[in-house]
């Protein structure tokens, strides 16, 4: 049944990030302290292979130039985006908004930052994009399934570290890879190889940022940036069109 590799991800979310929660508990504050710059650190590292393998998975092997641009614009352009609608405010006030309703957040972090950082890390990997058209196109939901063994994992340790948000981040994966699985028949065109390894270029740089904000190394308007991970779809669409139309009037 398409949609339910969806389920089983954001149900390993919620089940890891309620596991970690209970360990948050039991964690001495300075013993957290450090476990946040521990996966501060990880999640670094995990951005910045994310972004080596997008840059050289074109050209044979070789850096692609092509990805590198387009994610420098992409950036670029999701950062105008982003501070025209006001992205990081609005997931601020969601988070504050559950902070005051359910009391979740507490210690270290807050509801939005591990809201943003879990978001981020489960939805802007290839592995949400392609598994989300394969269940969707083909009923496989064997690429998300692997998914969420990891994602499960990943929970467990955010959680710990940053506390409740990161379960509302159940929601917004499975908005997301549910819309791409609804959609897939219209969205799949779109989302060839090259677009795929763009988004997750551009991806796995907002997730460096992020493993920066946790380390306190900067302070990087990640939500504001958010939407720069879709303009290589954009860019792709233009592409395509401008392919037909020279199709159609005859051009090389």
């Amino acid at each position: 049944m398409p949609g339910i590799g969806t389920i089983v991800n954001v149900a390993a979310i919620l089940v890891g990030g309620a596991v970690g929660l209970a360990l948050r508990k039991a964690l001495p504050s300075r013993v957290a302290g450090t476990v946040m710059q521990g996966v501060g650190l990880a999640v670094v590292a995990v951005g910045l292979f994310g972004a080596i393998g997008a840059s050289f998975a074109a050209d044979g092997g070789r850096l692609s130039y092509d990805h590198v641009l387009i994610m420098i614009a992409s950036l670029a352009v999701g950062a105008l985006v982003g501070e025209a609608v006001r992205v990081e405010d609005r997931l601020d006030s969601l988070g504050k908004a559950v902070e005051r309703r359910f009391a979740a957040a507490g210690g270290e972090g807050s509801v939005s930052q591990g809201f943003v950082t879990a978001t981020l890390v489960f939805c802007v990997g290839s592995m949400a994009i392609v598994g989300s058209l394969e269940d969707g196109i083909k009923a496989d939901p064997t690429i998300l399934l692997a998914k969420s063994a990891l994602d499960g994992i990943t929970s467990m340790i955010f959680a710990s570290a940053m506390g409740a948000g990161v379960l509302l981040s159940g929601a917004a994966v499975g908005l997301y890879q549910g819309l791409i699985t609804l959609s897939s028949a219209f969205v799949s065109p779109l989302l060839d190889g090259a677009t795929v390894d763009r988004m997750s270029l551009v991806g796995s740089v907002l997730i460096v940022a992020i493993g920066l904000n946790m380390l306190k190394v900067a302070k990087v308007k990640v939500g504001n940036l958010l939407p720069a991970v879709f303009v290589p779809i954009a860019y792709g669409g233009a592409l395509a069109a401008a392919d037909a139309i020279k199709a159609m009037w005859g051009g090389p």
